[in-house]
C-alpha cells in the first residue's frame, strides 16, 4: 500500500500543494502550504493514535492532512469539494484501495467550516487538527498585522499545541497569545465558529473539547 511518505516525496502531488499557497498568497491569505499540509496531517494522526484508533486510519488521516488545501488552487470557494474530487484523481491513479480513496475524500470535503461536518473518525480529527494550526510562522507579511485581523490573530500566537488525554476523553486546544497584539476577544471573533467545530468534532471522537489560552480555559 502507499504510504504518506510516497506521497510527501511525490513531486505531482507537491506541485498540487504548492500552487493552492500560491493561489491563497496572491489573495491574501496565510499560509497554507507543506508546513500546514505536514501539521495538520501529523497532528490528526496523532489525535486518531492516542484515542487507539488502527495504523492505518491514523496513515490515513495523514494523507488527508497532506491533501486537504488542494483545492485552492482552482478556487478557495468550494476548495473542500474540489480537494476531494483532486485527491480522488491522485490517489485512485496511484492505484489506492477505493474504500480508502473514499475515506480520505470524505474527511477533505468535510473540512471546512462553511459546509464541514465530523462523519467520520478521519474527519473529525482532520478538523481539530486544521483549526488548531494558528501561528505567527503562518503570516506571509507582517506589514499586515495590525490591519489584518486574521494576520494579527496569527501573528500574536506565540504557541500553540493540540493534547489528547484518552484517560479522560478530553482534546485541549492550549494557545499562548500575545495581547498586546490581539487582545484574546479578536481570537473569538473570527474563530468562534471553527472552536464551536472542534467541540463537535472532539465529542464525535466521544471526547469533550476545552480552549485554554494563556493557561485560562475559555470553552
Amino acid at each position: 500500500m502507499l504510504s504518506y511518505e510516497n506521497l510527501k516525496n511525490d513531486s505531482e502531488i507537491i506541485s498540487y500543494v504548492k500552487a493552492a499557497n500560491d493561489v491563497l498568497g496572491a489573495i491574501g491569505y496565510t499560509e497554507h502550504g507543506l508546513a500546514h499540509a505536514v501539521k495538520t496531517g501529523t497532528d490528526a494522526s496523532r489525535i486518531l493514535e492516542t484515542l487507539g484508533y488502527s495504523e492505518r486510519e491514523c496513515e490515513l488521516a495523514k494523507i488527508a492532512g497532506l491533501l486537504h488545501d488542494t483545492g485552492n488552487a482552482i478556487n478557495r470557494t468550494d476548495h473542500a469539494q474540489s480537494g476531494a474530487f483532486l485527491a480522488f484523481e491522485l490517489l485512485r491513479a496511484r492505484k489506492f484501495p477505493v474504500e480508502e480513496v473514499i475515506a480520505v475524500t470524505t474527511a477533505i470535503g468535510h473540512h471546512d467550516e462553511k459546509t464541514a461536518a465530523p462523519v467520520t473518525p478521519i474527519a473529525a480529527a482532520l478538523i481539530l487538527a486544521d483549526k488548531s494550526d494558528v501561528r505567527t510562522t503562518r503570516v506571509r507579511n507582517k506589514s499586515t498585522v495590525y490591519t489584518d485581523i486574521h494576520d494579527r490573530v496569527n501573528y500574536a500566537v506565540f504557541g500553540s499545541k493540540i493534547e489528547v488525554k484518552k484517560d479522560k476523553k478530553l482534546i485541549i486546544l492550549a494557545l499562548s497569545i500575545d495581547t498586546l497584539i490581539c487582545p484574546v476577544m479578536e481570537y473569538f471573533e473570527i474563530f468562534l465558529d471553527r472552536m464551536v467545530l472542534c467541540k463537535k468534532s472532539a465529542a464525535f471522537l466521544g471526547c469533550d473539547f476545552e480552549l485554554i489560552i494563556n493557561d485560562t480555559r475559555l470553552l
